[in-house]
């Protein structure tokens, strides 16, 4: 595969401001001469976690929280924001405790993943979590959060539940259940 040219970014400006988000424009010129205009999240320069917790007893812990965005609850694998000067691996620690009252002695990154690298350029890396012990912390969550087990033996069943849709959720689900085959 050849490797194209990258376009020149004429211009950057942020063009809205939210509590949470700025968008920013960006004056493009590719390659061929063509000049467009592009918007996208601005950078934050913060990237995420996301973590399948599996136990000894062979289940995986999941949390169904409120979404925004779908304006309903939704169920997905523990996530969060890594804090400032915090590895990946002391975030999913952290994030963890917070949300299932559990931490990890071992974490397997699977892969890092970009939600929409159209709008986005924040990362989260997908991870696998084992060797849980409860240890609780306090989070940011505004209610606590519903934990859910679902047995491992049945969890490709959750790619037909209809509250488990996000996508992160899935590809991490996905990974884990590819890495945990390869070590059979």
């Amino acid at each position: 595969m050849t490797q194209r040219k990258l376009p020149y970014i004429q211009s950057k400006q942020v063009v809205a401001t939210s509590r949470l988000f700025k968008v920013e424009s960006l004056g493009l010129i590719f390659s061929n001469g063509v000049e467009r205009t592009y918007e996208r999240m601005k950078p934050s320069g913060r990237n995420a976690v996301m973590m399948v917790p599996v136990t000894e007893s062979g289940d995986l812990l999941l949390v169904r929280e409120y979404a925004a965005g779908t304006e309903q609850y939704e169920l997905g694998f523990p996530k969060g924001l890594i804090d400032p000067g915090e590895a990946p691996e002391q975030a999913a620690v952290r994030e963890l405790k917070e949300e299932i009252g559990q931490g990890a002695r071992e974490l397997v990154p699977l892969k890092e993943v970009v939600l929409a690298p159209s709008y986005f350029s924040s990362r989260m890396t997908l991870m696998l979590a084992r060797d849980l012990y409860p240890e609780s912390l306090e989070g940011d969550e505004p209610e606590p959060l519903e934990i859910i087990r679902w047995p491992l033996a049945q969890a490709e069943e959750l790619l037909t539940h209809g509250d488990f849709c996000e996508a992160r959720s899935i590809t991490a689900l996905m990974m884990a259940l590819k890495y945990l085959q390869s070590e059979r």
